[in-house]
């Protein structure tokens, strides 16, 4: 028999169906295929629809064949076609909460999202010196991971410190889901290790902030250039050296969020344009997301799937040689595999924590 769960998510997804065939129909409409920023936003809706559509189409065979089953469980009229339709039952059944179990993890999971490439800010907090220094390190550990993977880093940005340590930068990194492995990684990172400043051999406390946002394409973030401010200012590099002589850096400025960036790695100022355009296009997407999911309920707003930056998500421990996730509990990890771009088990465990808290939101929505 059928759970009042199961029948609600069939419901549900009965629902997300229709949508489907409605928006199927629409991109057949010679108005639509007209309209080129209509038929763009429709083909993008059914592509996000179509695996649980696809999902849903296979949970309805398999309920018809469960239906099937049972009614010819009731006409039986031998021992051995009674135990050949019990059998097919127990199998279906199995099928059935397998693939509603596989729909649900679907539903809190944006395949959208988690394929897309990112810029990844790496900014020294507290800790002056300390943290530009642990900024740098994990600078390495990103590039390492983009190694392991087979990504492709390039720095968009760059500001150093005054012993070598970096103050802020930007990577941009591209590949096969990339924001699906990295997105847990934005908040605050802290250290605990002794400096090569520090004499007396005291184990000081830093942070770095760390922010992952996800690459958006020119029709999803319409920017009217009257609200940008663009300066210009001769590059520099680390310990203040100028890099170039002429004023080739960017400071774009977006005037309704105050929204800052800058872009000085590259020679060309038409070339660190670009590259601000596109950080800045990212930044604004993620600031439009969490302003929309402030409103939805501040109860998502939790660590874990916010990239909240004014939370501590992880500390790195040197004198114990163990890092610790704080939103797994009961596991630590070895620091030196981690600073060498080792995180497979950590994201996994991340991932597994996100998705059972995700699935008791998005689930209990569905079936109250």
């Amino acid at each position: 028999m059928a759970t009042k769960s199961s029948e609600k998510l069939f419901s549900y997804l009965d629902g997300l169906h229709k949508k489907y065939t409605e928006i199927s129909d629409q991109l057949s409409d010679p108005g639509i295929v007209k309209n080129q920023k209509k038929f763009r936003e429709y083909s993008k809706e059914l592509a996000n629809l179509r695996p649980l559509n696809d999902k849903f189409l296979k949970l309805e065979k398999l309920i018809n064949q469960d239906k099937e089953a049972k009614e010819l469980l009731e006409l039986a009229d031998d021992e051995e076609m009674r135990t050949l339709a019990e059998e097919e039952l127990h199998t279906l059944g199995e099928s059935i909460e397998e693939l509603e179990q596989e729909i649900k993890i679907l539903m809190v999971s944006d395949q959208v999202e988690d394929r897309r490439n990112v810029f990844l800010e790496i900014r020294a907090g507290a800790g002056g010196d300390e943290a530009s220094l642990f900024a740098s390190d994990l600078l390495r550990m990103y590039t390492r991971v983009a190694e392991r993977k087979g990504w492709k880093a390039e720095v968009i940005s760059t500001t150093y410190s005054g012993i070598g340590g970096i103050k802020e930068i930007i990577m941009y990194i591209r590949g096969e889901n990339v924001h699906k492995y990295v997105k847990f990684e934005s908040g605050v990172h802290r250290v605990q290790r002794v400096p090569v400043t520090e004499s007396s051999g005291r184990i000081h406390t830093s942070t770095v902030t760390v922010a992952v946002m996800p690459e958006v394409d020119d029709v999803e973030i319409d920017i009217n250039s009257k609200d940008l401010r663009i300066d210009t200012f001769r590059a520099s590099g680390a310990g203040g050296q100028h890099v170039n002589r002429t004023d080739s850096a960017i400071r774009i400025t977006h005037l309704p969020t105050g929204i800052v960036v800058t872009c000085q790695d590259e020679k060309s100022q038409h070339k660190n344009k670009d590259k601000a355009m596109r950080v800045l296009k990212s930044r604004l997407y993620e600031y439009e997301r969490d302003k929309r999911e402030d409103n939805i309920a501040s109860t998502r707003k939790s660590q874990v799937g916010s990239g909240d930056r004014s939370e501590k998500i992880r500390t790195y421990n040197f004198p114990q040689n163990r890092v610790t996730d704080h939103r797994i509990t009961g596991n630590n990890f070895n620091i030196e595999i981690i600073l060498d771009g080792s995180l497979d088990q950590l994201i996994e465990m991340l991932t597994e924590v996100h998705t059972k808290k995700a699935l008791e939101e998005r689930f209990k929505e569905i079936i109250s």
